[in-house]
């Protein structure tokens, strides 16, 4: 986790702590979702449902998960990090140019 410095944290669930962060190399800015729990092997860490749907999705509305790091028994999701501002975030503006609609579930 050294190729991330860690700008600030964004949110505190029941699963994990998610931070805005920092790529030292490319600085490109990112979301890390952090764990709370340990996870002792690789295997565990791919059984989850969550890393299962994520590697297969691909869609404009859908945050892309860009890497799985395990590192001393702690798990972090390497996220995309999405900017909302006065038109939305940039995953609405990639389904409105991918043609897809942004409607509400009902």
């Amino acid at each position: 986790m050294n190729r991330y410095k860690v700008v600030k944290q964004l949110g505190d669930g029941t699963y994990g702590n998610v931070w805005k962060a920092i790529n030292r190399q490319t600085n490109e800015v990112v979301a890390i979702k952090k764990m709370k729990r340990k996870f002792f092997s690789w295997e565990e860490c791919m059984a989850l449902r969550e890393v299962r749907s994520l590697r297969k999705l691909s869609h404009p509305s859908v945050v892309k998960l860009k890497e799985v790091i395990r590192e001393n028994d702690e798990l972090f999701f390497v996220f995309e990090y999405l900017v909302r501002g006065r038109r939305g975030t940039r995953a609405q503006h990639r389904a409105h140019a991918a043609g897809w609609g942004c409607g509400h579930w009902q």
